[in-house]
């Protein structure tokens, strides 16, 4: 078989079927899987085809005559009869749309081969003047059998038309003993198989989804731990911020002793003040007033110690609100994790179940 004068017009896909020459009744399919069927147009002979090839044989070569049907046997499934293959071709497409355009187009391809005929017959009419002839002549048929040696042998069997129209019906019968439920059945079969493949692609589809969650959790799992292992340190760490509070009770408790100690110095400094008059007069002043003078320096110092003190208690109780806010913090996000950890088992357990 050649195309290579041939130029295709129209092509789809759909599941190609033969009827079965022993029973007449069942379909045989010609291959496992949707072949490419497709429209061919010849422009030298003006011929019409339809071919469909599977690995390397052809499997429908059907020329498209004008006396064709395109019968629609339920909505995805067609056939047509071939005399000159001697056979029965059936389509099961995907979907109704395609079973219609393939009809659409067979309309079209069998008018086209319509009209090349009578173009055909016209040209032959005028090439060929004993052709002729007005529709209320006719000739006679003889029937003329010369085996004289340089003769033409010229046959033409009155049985002919007879055994034509004897195809004709034998083709027609063949066509209303086919069965339409098992047609309708073969192609929901087929439509089936096609349904069931994308399925099998959807559940591949999922199950990649699922591995991908499962990488996902395990990845939450991971960061989850690293939050547990952050928490126990800070647990530590405020562990650690107690013994830091009892050192601050300690310091406040010596901050109040300096306090009440600083207290206790003024209040005998005013003394000392009130009675510097009065050791002035005696002999003992440069005696007090060195003494006086000692007592502002040790005020001085204790203030001193006093402010370091509580600079120190400020600083401690920053870092302990410091710390309680990362605690804080470190808690709230690991609530959000495992909420997150929650619903993406919860996904997982749904599409498991919908598996």
């Amino acid at each position: 078989m050649s195309t290579a004068r041939e130029q295709p017009i129209f092509s789809t896909r759909a599941h190609v079927f033969q009827i079965d020459p022993a029973t007449k009744r069942n379909w045989i399919p010609a291959s496992k899987h949707a072949l490419t069927v497709s429209y061919f147009y010849d422009a030298t002979r003006s011929v019409y085809r339809i071919i469909s090839v599977g690995g390397t044989k052809a499997i429908i070569n059907s020329t498209i005559t004008p006396n064709m049907t395109f019968t629609k046997t339920s909505q995805k499934f067609g056939q047509w009869a071939d005399s000159r293959a001697n056979t029965v071709y059936g389509l099961g497409f995907a979907s109704e749309q395609h079973l219609s355009q393939f009809a659409e187009k067979f309309q079209e391809v069998k008018e086209a081969a319509r009209v090349a005929r009578e173009k055909c017959q016209d040209k032959t009419e005028l090439t060929n003047p004993a052709l002729s002839i007005p529709s209320h002549q006719v000739l006679p048929s003889p029937i003329i059998s010369s085996n004289g040696p340089g003769e033409d042998k010229l046959f033409r069997s009155q049985s002919a038309d007879v055994e034509i129209s004897t195809e004709k019906e034998r083709l027609k019968k063949m066509l209303s003993e086919g069965s339409v439920s098992e047609v309708q059945w073969e192609a929901e079969f087929f439509s089936l198989q096609d349904n069931n493949s994308k399925l099998v692609a959807a559940l591949h589809e999922a199950n990649a989804s699922v591995e991908q969650w499962k990488q996902q959790l395990a990845a939450y799992q991971e960061e989850t731990e690293a939050l547990r292992h952050r928490v126990a340190e800070l647990e530590a760490q405020g562990t650690h911020d107690s013994s830091s509070e009892n050192n601050k009770e300690e310091l406040s408790q010596t901050l109040e002793e300096l306090e009440l100690l600083v207290k206790a110095k003024d209040e005998e400094i005013q003394m000392l003040k009130s009675q510097r008059c009065r050791w002035e007069a005696e002999g003992e002043r440069e005696e007090t007033l060195q003494k006086l003078q000692e007592l502002e320096a040790r005020n001085a110092e204790l203030e001193q110690r006093l402010q370091l003190a509580e600079q120190s208690l400020a600083e401690s109780l920053a870092e302990r609100d410091r710390m309680h806010h990362e605690v804080t913090k470190v808690a709230e996000i690991m609530d959000v994790k495992i909420f997150e950890l929650s619903e993406l088992r919860q996904g997982l357990a749904k599409l498991v179940e919908s598996n």
